[in-house]
């Protein structure tokens, strides 16, 4: 670090700087708490107004995958923490940046290991020997064919590198190659040709393992089932039943990609429940979208665990306040004139809270808002949280 950590208050020349590479909605929730710890904040993406621009100190719209303009940024803000918040980052920039003295959380390499799923998976798999399932790798239309020959079908494709299941798919036949390596090339970011294959798994139920790296040691929270259509998800859950022998080995395989990854930050770890095993499936070294739970479920949420872990304040411990459940308003169409209606129907619902993300324009499948429901049982509150976002509509101004 390059100075002694100060706290506050913002925008003096003795405050703490955090800049944030991606400003959606989970940026946003980190920019809030790190604000009310007296962190500056700096919010960098593709596009202006963004989420977590609307509520940072400063904020910055830069191709982030141009690692000259990357760096431009940084040196001209020189901030005390760089937080990457998405995939697409020029991240050979950021090892570059680490190894002149910037700090990146939770590491520079867990950054671009991460966001390769190439990386990871080689990683938990050949490294560390985690249970996965099968996977090769294909970077024509006709070597994805002989690796589908190998997986067998179904199976998995996605591109290497990509977010919110963009360009994943699954290849019931052989004759569905071609359409899933056009799906791929068209949802993958960073201009990668490269896509993973990966053994369909049979499983029971799929779950976040959120795994916080602090001063205090390694610590969980309770496990998160969610829901994910075509790779991205649309509803959480917590606590996740499960048997307490896999608790204990989902937390043994988090422990261990956490601790080869390293670095002071919250982790987002997805694994498969099958009959047989827990399999590791992916990571993320940020705030996870199905953690969005935590904001009515904890005393302290994904985000306040994050941004305390990354300060190197103490996190004594995480308590599970209540289940609770989660559900995401997503958008139909494009439009840059719209607004969420409903809120107040959706509000109306016992222990029920709704985020309006506030992003400037509507895709379709972009998530927009969530409503986070709680109850005395988890089948409650994902009642009320259906029954929240049923209220929830996406209203597009008329032309003209």
């Amino acid at each position: 670090m390059k100075k002694p950590i100060s706290y506050g208050p913002p925008l003096s020349d003795r405050s703490y700087k955090m800049l944030l590479l991606g400003s959606g909605e989970l940026g946003k929730e980190v920019v809030i708490e790190a604000q009310r710890l007296g962190v500056e904040t700096i919010a960098v993406d593709r596009y202006g107004n963004a989420p977590a621009m609307q509520v940072a100190h400063r904020s910055h719209v830069i191709d982030m995958l141009d690692g000259a303009v990357l760096r431009e940024v940084i040196e001209r803000e020189k901030p005390d923490v760089i937080v990457p918040e998405i995939e697409a980052i020029a991240t050979p920039t950021l090892v570059e940046l680490e190894s002149e003295g910037y700090r990146v959380v939770p590491t520079a390499n867990a950054a671009r290991l991460t966001m390769d799923r190439e990386g990871i998976r080689r990683l938990a798999a050949e490294t560390l020997g985690l249970p996965t399932a099968r996977y090769e790798f294909a970077d024509s239309l006709e070597q994805l064919r002989e690796a589908v020959a190998k997986i067998g079908t179904p199976c998995v494709i996605k591109p290497i590198m990509s977010s919110s299941g963009k360009g994943q798919s699954v290849c019931k036949t052989p004759d569905d190659v071609e359409t899933c390596w056009n799906y791929a090339m068209e949802g993958g970011r960073a201009k990668r040709t490269r896509v993973i294959v990966e053994e369909f798994i049979r499983f029971d139920s799929e779950i976040t393992m959120l795994t916080v790296r602090s001063v205090t040691g390694t610590s969980f929270c309770a496990p998160i089932g969610h829901v994910q259509k075509d790779g991205d998800y649309i509803e959480s859950w917590q606590p996740h039943e499960m048997p307490e022998e896999q608790v204990a080995e989902a937390q043994r395989i988090a422990k261990a990609v956490t601790d080869a990854l390293g670095g002071y930050g919250l982790y987002g770890v997805e694994l498969f429940l099958a009959p047989d095993r827990v399999y590791f499936s992916e990571v993320s070294p940020r705030p996870h979208d199905t953690g969005l739970v935590t904001l009515g479920t904890q005393d302290l949420s994904e985000f306040a665990l994050h941004v305390r872990a990354i300060l190197g304040f103490p996190v004594p411990t995480i308590r599970l306040l209540t289940p609770g459940a989660s559900r995401t308003l997503k958008a139909a169409d494009s439009s840059d004139r719209y607004a969420v209606e409903g809120v107040g129907d959706a509000l109306a619902v016992p222990n029920t809270q709704v985020r309006v993300f506030g992003k400037p324009v509507t895709m379709p499948g972009r998530r927009m808002a969530v409503a986070v429901s709680t109850a005395e049982t988890v089948g409650q509150a994902r009642e009320r949280a259906a029954q929240a976002i049923e209220q929830l509509r996406i209203e597009n101004a008329p032309e003209g």
